[in-house]
C-alpha cells in the first residue's frame, strides 16, 4: 500500500487551495458539495489529489482516465488507485470507449477523456470536476492561440470554470506554477509518474513549453495574466452580442433568423452572425460541414458586408433591405 500524507502538506497551501477554489466558485465550498478530480498520476494531479483531499476530507472523488494509447497507463492508473486507497478517496478507472483517430491523438484523447469523466462524475453525484490545469499551461495555450492570430475567446485560454454537462468544471489551480506543484508532491513523499509525452516535440505544446523554458523574459504567470485580462474582454463582449441578439434579432416559422444590426464593431456582428448559424443549424438539425463558434466566418461576413450572399456550415446569409438573413442552404444540385 502507498504512503498517504496528505497530512503532510503545508497548512498554507492548503488554505490557499481552499480560498482560490471558493474565489473561482464565488461561494465557499458548501456542505452538498462533492468534488471530483481528474487524476492522471501526473505530479500536477497527484497535487491536486493531495490538496483536495487534505482541504475537503471525506468529499471528494478521483477517476483516472486509461487512453489505450500506453501500455503503462494501467500501472500509473493503478499507483493513482493505490494511493486514493490508503486515503479512503473513492477511485474509478475509466477505460476508453472508442478508438482515437492518428490525425489529431491529442484533441481525440482529450474530447473522450472528458464524455468519461462527465459521465462518471455525474453517475457519481459530485457537482464539481476539477482539472489540475496549472499557469503553465495557461501561458503555453496562450502563446500556441497567439500563434494562430485568435482572438479574445481564443485568447482567454484555458476558462477558470464552465459547464460539462449538467456540471461544472473548474480549475482551481490556474494561478500554480508546475514547478510548485511538483516540490508539493516531492515534499510530501506522495507518488507520481512523467508521462513520456511530455517531452514529445511532435506535439505544439511540448515545442511551446520548451520555448518558455528556454526564454525567461517569457513569465509564464505574465502570460495567464494575458489570458485571464482576455477572458474579461470576451465576457464583457459576450454580454454586449446577448443583448444585440435580444433586441434585433427575430425568428420566423420557416426557420430563417433575421438580424438587423445597427452600426456595431466587427466583433460584435461576427458573435452575432455566429450564432445566427448555429440556431439555424440547431433548428434544422445540420450537422455536416462542420461547424462551432470558433469558426472562421471572415468570408461571409466580408460578402454580406457587400450586400452579397454566402454559405457556410450548410446555412445560407443573404442580405435583404439591410437585413441579414440566415436559413438552411438549398441542397446541391447533383450531375
Amino acid at each position: 500500500m502507498i504512503g498517504v500524507r496528505a497530512s503532510a502538506l503545508p497548512p498554507a497551501e492548503v488554505e490557499r487551495f481552499r480560498a482560490d477554489l471558493a474565489t473561482l466558485l464565488g461561494r465557499p465550498f458548501a456542505d452538498g458539495d462533492i468534488l471530483a478530480l481528474a487524476v492522471s498520476g501526473g505530479a500536477d494531479s497527484m497535487a491536486l489529489l493531495a490538496l483536495g483531499h487534505a482541504a475537503f476530507p471525506g468529499r471528494v472523488i478521483a477517476a483516472t482516465v486509461d487512453h489505450g494509447l500506453r501500455a503503462a497507463a494501467a500501472d500509473e492508473a493503478a499507483m493513482v488507485a493505490a494511493w486514493c486507497a490508503g486515503a479512503g478517496v473513492p477511485h474509478a478507472t475509466l477505460a476508453a470507449d472508442r478508438a482515437i483517430g492518428p490525425s489529431d491523438i491529442q484533441a481525440g484523447a482529450r474530447a473522450m477523456r472528458y464524455d468519461l469523466l462527465e459521465a462518471w462524475a455525474s453517475t457519481a453525484g459530485a457537482t464539481l470536476l476539477a482539472t489540475a490545469h496549472h499557469a503553465d499551461d495557461q501561458a503555453e495555450t496562450f502563446l500556441m492561440r497567439a500563434a494562430r492570430g485568435s482572438g479574445p475567446a481564443g485568447l482567454a485560454g484555458i476558462r477558470t470554470r464552465r459547464a460539462l454537462g449538467g456540471i461544472s468544471l473548474v480549475r482551481p489551480l490556474l494561478g500554480w506554477r508546475r514547478a510548485a506543484l511538483r516540490a508539493l508532491v516531492e515534499e510530501a513523499g506522495n507518488p507520481f509518474v512523467d508521462d513520456p509525452s511530455n517531452s514529445d516535440e511532435r506535439f505544439e505544446r511540448v515545442r511551446v513549453r520548451q520555448l518558455l523554458a528556454a526564454e525567461p523574459w517569457l513569465d509564464p504567470l505574465q502570460l495567464a495574466n494575458a489570458a485571464a485580462h482576455a477572458a474579461e474582454v470576451d465576457g464583457a463582449l459576450a454580454d454586449l452580442a446577448d443583448r444585440l441578439w435580444q433586441h434585433h434579432v427575430t425568428g420566423a416559422d420557416d426557420g430563417t433568423v433575421r438580424v438587423a444590426l445597427p452600426d456595431v464593431p466587427r466583433e460584435l456582428r461576427r458573435r452575432v452572425a455566429r450564432r445566427a448559424i448555429e440556431q439555424v443549424r440547431s433548428t434544422a438539425a445540420i450537422d455536416r460541414p462542420a461547424f462551432d463558434m470558433a469558426s472562421n466566418i471572415e468570408s461571409l461576413l466580408d460578402a454580406l458586408e457587400r450586400g452579397k450572399s454566402a454559405t457556410q456550415g450548410g446555412v445560407l446569409a443573404a442580405v435583404k433591405r439591410g437585413i441579414w438573413h440566415f436559413k438552411p442552404a438549398p441542397p446541391r444540385r447533383s450531375h
